[in-house]
């Protein structure tokens, strides 16, 4: 398989895994709440602003435009979520299920901010140059 075809194929992987994520962030925006600081205003509305980013993200990769900023930005909103959110639960977490959980999270989030990045890294001012 030709290198420009793996990298079409895990690009639209991750998008597909971006919309499902935007996707859940619409049905289900009371399960994510405990990730949200308890003083940010409109908690539900900040939840499904993050769900139409994933969204959005994913149709600027799908249609190659934009891809760098796209990409930028998307790493990091990812590790400000990494860092910010999910280590701030899991340094206070009381229980061994929600600092494995959230190891997991910061872990997640981190691996695909670096894949984000690396996005970004091969696009140019036009989208990636495949």
């Amino acid at each position: 398989m030709k290198k420009h075809i793996v990298s079409h194929i895990a690009i639209y992987i991750l998008s597909v895994v971006m919309i499902a994520f935007g996707i859940y962030h619409f049905k289900n925006p009371k399960a994510m709440l405990e990730y949200i600081p308890y003083d940010l205003p409109n908690p539900i509305l900040c939840i499904k602003i993050v769900g139409a980013t994933f969204i959005l993200a994913a149709i600027s990769f799908i249609f190659n435009k934009y891809v760098k900023v796209t990409a930028y930005l998307l790493a990091f909103m990812l590790l400000i979520f990494a860092f910010v959110f999910h280590l701030k639960i899991y340094m206070n977490a009381g229980s061994d299920d929600v600092k494995v959980h959230e190891l997991i999270n910061i872990l997640k989030d981190t691996a695909l901010a670096a894949f984000a990045l690396h996005i970004a890294g091969s696009a140019d001012s036009h989208g990636m140059k495949f």
